[in-house]
């Protein structure tokens, strides 16, 4: 796992707030846990100069007390970057990538239907994937969504 742990040194050199942050878990896989504040500059720095210039998609959970998102970027050589920040639940945001990214709306999309997850900068579109009828603050990938009390 030399060029896994090459780029958790890099990343922990450029960003001493990523010490203790970075965790390779297996071959061809990196993770970071960042502070939401810290996020798009690591995010910019990953793409730019890291080569990570994929998007492989973005996950979103409920951990209970926090929201969860994670960008899964790739670059040549099949090694996958995961960005992981948590929200404040009661008013979870963060600012769209669809500029860098424009495959991310349907999953930008997904964060605000399935988690209710502002995101700021998403371009005006259909809901996605449920339907325009759906209620309004109805979660269902929210840990207290019940589906026979909100639908």
């Amino acid at each position: 796992m030399e060029v896994e742990n090459k780029i958790k040194q890099e990343l922990e050199e450029k960003f001493r707030f990523l010490e203790g942050a970075v965790t390779v878990k297996r071959k061809n896989r990196v993770f970071i846990d960042l502070a939401l504040d810290k996020f798009e500059e690591v995010f910019s720095y990953a793409i730019k100069e890291m080569g990570f210039t994929g998007l492989c998609t973005i996950s979103g959970m409920d951990l209970g007390d926090a929201l969860s998102v994670i960008y899964h970027l790739k670059r040549e050589g099949k090694i996958i970057l995961n960005l992981r920040v948590s929200l404040n639940k009661e008013a979870p945001g963060i600012n769209s990538v669809t500029a860098l990214f424009p495959g991310a709306d349907i999953y930008e999309r997904e964060l605000v239907d399935l988690l209710g997850i502002e995101v700021r900068g998403l371009p005006k579109g259909q809901r996605y994937p449920l339907p325009d009828n759906w209620p309004k603050g109805s979660y269902p990938l929210r840990k207290d969504w019940k589906a026979n009390k909100n639908v």
